[in-house]
């Protein structure tokens, strides 16, 4: 997967901003949205293109290229699909220039007919996504005349599986509630880490997948709010902070959940990390332009002037960007997916309607994630962030007549 450093360090950074304004649990993909911000940049002129600039993390004239890299490199990711779909009233000309800079083939056309509309977009992300999603987040009226959209979704199989069991925790948010629990050893000490940050301590968890995909699980200290402890899990992938893996840890409480202790066994057995975490499943539907700042979009969303000359010759400005996205984690794998589109009105027009916003002693390293945690989906080679989420309500372990049944659980990501 060739991306540059430049590339996965702007995802990052967008990723890392973004949740530095989410106060709750989420998903969300900065992976998503970075290649849409970098085309618009590539169109845009005066405050626009500054400001999709400065959100995308490189200079406007280098954005598209990074952006088709970018796609180019998705798709052939293993486990992972990626699509740009972009749709135009019949009336509206493109600058030449700017739609040979996009993938092939992505070019459709809006009927003007709501319904019409609304049903060919919903089924291409649903296409796209494998239906994971089955509508596009974007705004349509009858003077929509440009939609750009991506749709992202990820796969992977963990190299080895968890063990399904009710987790109830003694403790925090989760005190008393029956959890859908997943558990697992190990003698790879070194799948968990400490890092001390200047947001506070975290503890890593590397869950590897089969196709290069990986899940990092991080629990923060307490005090941590969800941006601190993302903003902390970036920073340690991408090597900015240090951190101290399990087979260095000393004996005793070593970081948030985690716990290094002499164990007696009744045979000889090799150092183990016990892991215990819960099963999530979780949708979330965000509005761009509300966080319209962090985007670059301020000015864009400005309908009483045109702001996308390289674009079309038609005055466009933004009036609607939004993100949908899911993922799933259980005893096999990990599922997620992201559709996130722009639609641009004709800018004078849309001034005009308005704008919508025992023996044997052993070590054994415990790490317990029973409390709110965040995640990082990411490309293991080149530390690219694929999705990212903050987990507050886990899956409940069900109900059943036999407990004994438990143990025939259906993993919730081969639904």
């Amino acid at each position: 997967m060739r991306v540059t450093r430049a590339t996965v360090e702007a995802v990052a950074g967008l990723t890392a901003r973004w949740f530095g304004a989410v106060e709750d649990g989420t998903v969300l993909s900065a992976v998503g949205v970075w290649p849409l911000l970098a085309f618009l940049a590539d169109g845009a002129d005066r405050a626009a293109r500054a400001e999709l600039a400065e959100a995308v993390g490189l200079s406007a004239d280098r954005a598209a290229p990074a952006a088709r890299e970018l796609l180019e490199a998705l798709r052939a990711l293993r486990g992972f699909d990626a699509a740009l779909g972009l749709w135009t009233d019949r009336t509206l000309e493109l600058r030449a220039e700017w739609e040979s800079g996009l993938p092939a083939d992505t070019h459709g056309v809006l009927t003007g007919n709501e319904s019409t509309d609304r049903g060919a977009l919903d089924a291409w992300a649903q296409k796209r996504t494998g239906g994971l999603l089955d509508r596009m987040p974007v705004a349509l009226t009858e003077d929509t005349e440009l939609v750009l959209a991506s749709a992202l979704a990820l796969r992977t199989e963990w190299l080895r599986p968890f063990e399904e069991w009710p987790v109830t925790p003694e403790q925090g948010p989760w005190q008393d509630r029956t959890l859908l629990g997943l558990r697992r050893e190990s003698s790879l000490l070194d799948r968990v880490a400490v890092a001390d940050t200047p947001e506070g301590s975290v503890t890593e968890l590397r869950v590897l997948g089969t196709n290069g995909i990986d899940v990092r699980v991080l629990l923060g200290e307490e005090r941590m709010t969800p941006a601190g402890v993302l903003r902390a899990g970036v920073d340690v992938l991408l090597g900015r902070h240090p951190s101290v893996n399990g087979t260095r840890l000393p004996f005793g409480d070593v970081g948030p959940g985690l716990r290094v202790r002499r164990v007696r066994r009744v045979n000889p057995q090799p150092p183990t990390l016990e892991v215990t975490t819960v099963a999530y499943d979780m949708t979330a539907h965000h509005d761009l332009l509300a966080r319209h700042r962090l985007f670059g979009l301020t000015a864009a969303r400005d309908s009483t002037r045109a702001h996308f000359p390289g674009i079309s010759g038609s005055p466009l400005a933004i009036g609607s960007a939004r993100q949908s996205a899911t993922a799933r984690f259980g005893a096999l794998g990990f599922r997620a997916a992201a559709v996130t589109a722009f639609a641009a009105f004709a800018a004078f027009a849309a001034f005009a309607g308005g704008m919508p916003e025992r023996r044997y002693v052993t070590t054994t390293v415990e790490a317990d994630f029973d409390r709110p945690f965040g995640f990082l989906a990411v490309h293991r080679t080149s530390r690219l962030v694929l999705a990212a989420g903050w987990v507050t309500e886990p899956v409940p372990h069900p109900e059943y007549e036999d407990e004994d049944e438990y143990a025939h659980i259906e993993d919730a990501t081969h639904t």
